[in-house]
């Protein structure tokens, strides 16, 4: 079993890697802040909330790209409240991948909505992997005696 400062030091480096890969970014610090001893879920519960609302959303998008008619407006009314609730988090990588697709939905442009639809799931997929690695890292961190704040 590793010890306290070895999961440390490999929750802080983990951590870092989501920063410097441009995962997150400070908006997740700003969350993270909020977080105290009367509420120690409350990150874990917001990106929670987040990842359902998420795939609701994805599920949303893929529908109205699949209409004879697409219906522009209510797809970047889609992608607008993913891109927020994306930033919310501190999700840098979904946010700038809709803000790509919301460039497509103004040029009412179908094939470069499809192909910005599969580049935000593939974001969306890579930043709930990080996240689940992340919370399972603080998991073991806590679990060996570490408590958070990490100094």
């Amino acid at each position: 079993m590793e010890s306290v400062n070895q999961l440390q030091r490999k929750l802080a480096e983990y951590t870092a890697s989501l920063y410097n890969e441009k995962i997150l970014d400070e908006q997740f610090v700003q969350l993270q802040q909020l977080q105290d001893e009367s509420n120690p879920d409350f990150v874990v519960e917001v990106v929670s909330l987040f990842f359902e609302d998420s795939e609701r959303l994805l599920n949303e998008l893929a529908k109205a790209l699949n209409q004879p008619n697409v219906d522009f407006k209510k797809l970047d009314a889609h992608v607008h409240q993913l891109k927020g609730s994306s930033s919310s988090i501190g999700a840098q990588r979904v946010q700038r991948a809709c803000i790509a697709f919301r460039n497509y939905c103004d040029e009412r442009n179908v094939e470069g909505c499809l192909k910005c639809l599969q580049q935000v799931k593939n974001e969306y997929n890579l930043v709930k992997n990080k996240f689940e690695t992340l919370f399972k890292l603080e998991k073991q961190f806590v679990d060996a005696g570490g408590s958070f704040p990490v100094v």
